[in-house]
């Protein structure tokens, strides 16, 4: 339809400014050799549409690409002058005279070579503007099967390493209260159907992960000590259906948990979440306890895989600041998960 419409315009156009001389034959001889002209013009376009820029240009065989044009335009031209010459047949009182006293000189074939030369020009933009947009998506479509091949692999990670640190856990509870471990299983049975079920998909309703951050808040609950205080504070409504990807905020509770409590000292963990137009906040403060050395407990790979997922889902959408107070003794992180990509850039 593009080609039609296009070759419409380019045919008829130049048809409009033709004189009209009051004679019926002379002016159906001048309109039809106007329009022989205007249509060799698609000779040279489509030879190279069609067959030399993909079959010869695009094989980088740019030699054989002008001497065909070449051939090309002397064909065309040829063509041209024999148009001219058969509409003299058709109408010869019409063109006799004209073609008697001004023969096709020097001017005009020069000026048919350059038109030519631009319908070559403009078919070789268009095939390779096409070419260039197909690359483009192949690459998109590659870095998108990349990414969903390694998001898929973060939560295959991510997956055993929340469950390893529950399980540490549930053995440091059997050791000195059973009753308190049977409750933490029960708690580790909600999540895990969270994680085996919700967690498969690609997004989930923003209240059933917070659930599931409540779930996993309660659980550690059990195992904390009355030194320690856990204020969680969440401004989501129980039906909210803003989407969000699963698991994203739990490896920073997580690092509060292991960071920000101490067995010798009074601690505090500072949960804060809401939900405002679509964007969503979740902003955690924790007293600040570094793993020592000789602690193996854990990989350390909990926050990485936060950096990562972020930015294969939310790239652009996102910002995350992070870091120690100046006195050592606060551990904040806060992600701004936004609604439009505008915003992240206010």
């Amino acid at each position: 339809m593009i080609h039609v419409i296009c070759w419409g315009i380019v045919i008829i156009f130049p048809l409009c400014f033709i004189e009209h001389s009051g004679n019926w034959n002379q002016d159906i001889g001048h309109i039809l050799r106007m329009l022989g002209i205007q249509v060799l013009f698609m000779l040279p376009f489509y030879l190279n549409y069609s067959l030399l820029i993909p079959h010869v240009l695009f094989k980088n065989k740019v030699k054989s690409f002008y001497a065909f044009n070449v051939l090309i335009v002397i064909l065309s031209l040829g063509l041209m002058l024999l148009w001219q010459y058969g509409c003299y047949l058709l109408f010869p009182n019409t063109f006799y005279e004209h073609w008697r006293h001004h023969p096709p000189k020097w001017p005009m074939y020069f000026q048919f070579f350059i038109t030519s030369v631009l319908f070559i020009g403009l078919s070789a933009a268009i095939r390779m503007s096409q070419r260039w947009i197909k690359s483009d998506e192949a690459r998109r479509e590659a870095e998108k099967s990349r990414a969903e091949a390694e998001l898929k692999n973060l939560r295959n990670q991510l997956n055993p390493h929340f469950l390893l640190n529950t399980l540490n856990n549930i053995y440091a509870l059997i050791a000195f209260d059973t009753d308190k471990a049977q409750r933490v299983v029960e708690e580790l049975s909600r999540l895990l159907r969270h994680v085996l079920y919700e967690d498969q998909e690609d997004y989930v309703p923003l209240h059933k992960e917070v659930d599931f951050m409540k779930n996993y808040i309660e659980l550690m609950r059990i195992r904390v000590t009355d030194d320690v205080t856990i204020d969680a504070d969440f401004d989501i409504s129980s039906d909210d259906t803003v989407l969000i990807a699963p698991l994203i905020f739990i490896s920073l509770i997580e690092n509060a948990f292991k960071h920000g409590i101490s067995p010798s000292q009074p601690s505090y963990i500072s949960i804060r979440m809401s939900e405002v137009d679509g964007d969503i906040a979740c902003d955690i403060r924790n007293s600040n306890f570094p793993k020592k050395q000789n602690d193996k407990s854990g990989s350390g790979i909990g926050l990485e895989q936060v950096k990562k997922r972020l930015e294969l889902i939310y790239a652009g959408r996102y910002s995350w600041e992070k870091g120690i107070s100046p006195d050592g003794k606060e551990y904040s992180s806060k992600i701004i998960i936004y609604h439009d990509t505008a915003l992240c850039h206010r």
